[in-house]
């Protein structure tokens, strides 16, 4: 039976996460950009191998947009040789120029040629199940699923194989030159990869929602954890959920389904850049709180420890001065006295604050984190 919406989803599913397979390295090598380099421009080697074939269905077209995006890495890898120019400046200097002459020849010869530039750049999913696949005259479902099995096939074989590889290429190349890889050759097998994966992808889903899958699955994911097996199969979790969640919001509101995608994947970025445990915006402000609370507890504890059994104790420690001795506002002393109360530091006695055992113990152990050979001066003598 032709179940369209199943077979949209699978098409997103596939494409979303054999993006993200390779994206994370990208991401990883800090070169994301060239993916929206790749995925622009491919066009232009589709539009030179249509004016070769006269034919959009011809295979070579494939082969021929590969090739491009090859192409569009070496050119960016030679203007970055020069050591003139930066990465990405070599990236914005090479893909709007292919981009442009790709526009300009449809404009100029390939006018009545169905090569939709807005499709290319933003995809429409839901026209994906209308090209089909026929064996033996038999409807076996939705061209776009079998490219993007394949398409999930390549990365994961390619991962696997090179697994260790692309790991020591990515994080530390000068070693793996030492260790005998060559990590240009396994440069340019990624981008092979990337590539392949862009060219079978674009047509169905558009470049800007590649370049979102690539980009945004392995994102969220770095902020997550920090190693490499746990941040691929996040990738996949977020490219898997992106493609899910984006469909069905896109189908209940019946708004564009690549918009819809890329909009969920904004969000769930968004969140994981608030709330993640360790790198999110709202756990390192709570971290900061936390070492400032701890800090200011800290000082006041050293500060009544210095001024234990001293003639001034009275004035130094006493309730209602020693906010002038910290030279600390009242609310100050009065959320630390708070703090160090709750977790039973200190003690008021004859209008004095005093440590605990507790509290002696603590300002012990800063004093030998502060003062260590000092301490251990006074020990030895």
């Amino acid at each position: 039976m032709y179940h369209p919406e199943l077979e949209i989803q699978l098409i997103a599913i596939f494409i979303a996460v054999s993006c993200a397979l390779c994206g994370s390295f990208l991401f990883l090598r800090k070169m994301t950009m060239m993916a929206d380099s790749i995925t622009h421009t491919i066009l232009l080697g589709i539009v030179l191998a249509f004016f070769a074939v006269q034919d959009l269905n011809n295979p070579f077209l494939i082969l021929a947009a590969a090739a491009m995006g090859l192409i569009t890495v070496w050119l960016t890898e030679l203007v970055h040789s020069t050591k003139l120019v930066s990465e990405d400046s070599s990236i914005g200097v090479v893909f709007p120029l292919l981009f442009s002459i790709a526009i300009i020849l449809i404009s100029l010869y390939a006018g009545n040629v169905h090569i939709d530039t807005d499709t290319v750049l933003l995809g429409e999913l839901a026209f994906a199940p209308f090209d089909r696949v026929e064996l033996f005259g038999v409807d076996v479902g939705a061209r776009s699923i079998y490219v993007g099995a394949a398409l999930l096939v390549i990365n994961i074989v390619f991962i696997a194989v090179f697994f260790k590889e692309l790991m020591l290429s990515s994080f530390d190349p000068i070693l793996a030159t030492a260790l005998g890889f060559s990590p240009t050759l396994l440069y340019y097998g990624l981008m092979s990869v990337v590539s392949i994966t862009a060219v079978g992808s674009f047509e169905a889903v558009g470049s800007i929602l590649v370049i979102a899958f690539m980009a945004g699955p392995p994102a969220c994911a770095y902020l997550l954890t920090e190693k490499l097996t746990k941040m691929l199969w996040l990738s996949v979790l977020f490219a898997v959920l992106t493609a899910v969640i984006g469909l069905q919001i896109a189908l209940l509101l019946d708004v564009s389904i690549a918009g819809m995608m890329a909009s969920t994947l904004g969000i769930l970025f968004l969140g994981v850049l608030l709330f993640s445990p360790k790198q999110g915006i709202v756990g390192t402000l709570l971290r900061r709180n936390r070492q400032k609370r701890e800090f200011l507890m800290d000082t006041f504890i050293l500060h009544v420890n210095n001024h234990r059994f001293e003639e001034s104790e009275e004035v130094e420690t006493g309730v209602h001065t020693i906010g002038q001795h910290l030279n600390w506002s009242h609310e100050k002393v009065k959320s630390t006295v708070k703090d160090l109360q709750s977790q039973k530091l200190i003690f008021v006695e004859n209008e004095r604050y005093r440590l605990t055992e507790s509290g002696v113990q603590r300002a012990g152990s800063l004093l030998k984190k502060l003062y260590p050979e000092m301490l251990q001066t006074l020990s030895d003598n």
